[in-house]
């Protein structure tokens, strides 16, 4: 792995960076736990600003609406938007459609959906857990049934995040009820306004509305079908990798951390000590800190596999678990130190940082995003280590 980046992609984290110091003021920035619709109408504009300097989708070919580069100036984009706290918006359809579509998809498919994406014009949500079916997702019950030229759903999916704000749901459906689990699902990209399709309103811990989603009699073309019929487990699974990456959550993650280590550095308001002065704290934030620089190299091991034309496993599931339980270490660790106060949310005029530490304490809570941690145990086990099942 080489560790340095090239002069032109080091010119384009500068120009980056400086774009967003611009463009997103502190109190644009999003808080953990506390996504507003402003905020994420925020984040959307953003989007569009990036899309403008072909920033968006830097890393795709420049014949898909993206800036041409590659893994790299992609990682660094979700970095940086992670670090400044830049209100989540279109993530799905860079992370996880894009990437499906660019591999599976047909030339149509390709010059309908990528473009839009590029553009930040449209955004996506993800329809794969259902309400008997999680950890085990091979399981799922929503029906595509093949009449004729078409397809007729009919089921319901369940933590449809970013549902109410999707113009486009993809999704995981059963079309072989005789094969294998794992061998009769097929992947589909299914218009949220086509009848049939209706929301039902689902709060997360984190403050963020996601839905249940239900299919009654939905009929959708052939030309939505992404890849193969039967094969969308494998489809899915080969573009969950990129999801897995997380590069942006290291980074919002990351800037918390910073905040909170120069928060620990100030004197107390009574006059006393500094937090950091405290030996105990002082050794959690080093070791936190040591553990952070860990998590970034693990993402961008993932990110250089990517640019070296390879398609990390194993490697995006360590890079996620790691992530996922050092979040919620630090989320922990920070809460002890700050001691009732951490309680405290966002608004609360003796909340510190903002109340960062209590939202981040929720949304490390949310353990099952992207698979439970004990599926990338098993993927690593699996497919890194070549255990038997």
């Amino acid at each position: 792995m080489d560790f340095d980046l090239t002069p032109e992609q080091a010119r384009f984290r500068e120009d980056l960076r400086g774009f967003l110091d611009a463009e997103v003021p502190v109190e644009k920035q999003e808080v953990f736990g506390m996504l507003t619709e402003e905020q994420y109408q925020f984040g959307r504009g953003i989007n569009r600003k990036l899309a403008e300097r072909d920033w968006l989708a830097v890393g795709w070919p420049r014949e898909h609406g993206g800036g041409g580069k590659g893994p790299i100036e992609q990682g660094i984009l979700a970095e940086d938007l992670g670090y400044r706290r830049v209100p989540k918006s279109g993530f799905i359809g860079l992370g996880i459609v894009g990437p499906a579509i660019r591999v599976f998809g047909s030339p149509e498919q390709k010059e309908q959906y990528l473009p839009p994406i590029a553009r930040g014009e449209v955004e996506y949500c993800q329809g794969f857990s259902e309400p008997n079916v999680g950890s085990d997702l091979a399981s799922l019950e929503l029906r595509a049934e093949r009449r004729g030229d078409e397809y007729v759903l009919n089921g319901f999916k369940m933590f449809t995040s970013y549902a109410y704000h999707a113009d486009y749901i993809y999704l995981l459906a059963r079309t072989d009820p005789q094969a294998q689990k794992h061998r009769g699902i097929s992947l589909f990209i299914a218009d949220l306004k086509t009848p049939g399709i209706s929301l039902q309103p689902l709060l997360y811990i984190n403050g963020e509305m996601a839905a249940q989603t239900f299919f009654d009699d939905v009929h959708l073309p052939l030309s939505c079908l992404i890849g193969e019929e039967n094969r969308g487990w494998y489809h899915a699974m080969t573009t969950l990798d990129y999801e897995r990456s997380g590069l942006g959550i290291y980074g919002s993650v990351r800037r918390v951390f910073d905040d909170f280590v120069d928060f620990c550095q100030q004197p107390a308001p009574d006059g006393g000590r500094a937090l950091a002065e405290h030996p105990l704290v002082r050794h959690q934030l080093a070791q936190h800190r040591l553990a952070m620089e860990n998590w970034k190299l693990l993402c961008w091991k993932v990110a250089w596999w990517q640019s070296s034309g390879a398609v990390p496993n194993a490697e995006a599931s360590v890079a996620f678990l790691y992530g996922t339980e050092q979040r919620f270490k630090f989320a922990e660790m920070a809460m002890e130190v700050l001691g009732p106060y951490a309680t405290l949310r966002h608004g609360s005029p003796l909340a510190p940082l903002l109340g960062n530490i209590e939202g981040i304490h929720r949304e490390a809570m949310h353990l099952h995003g992207a698979g439970i941690m004990e599926i990338h145990r098993n993927i690593i086990a699996q497919r890194g280590l070549g255990l038997p099942r």
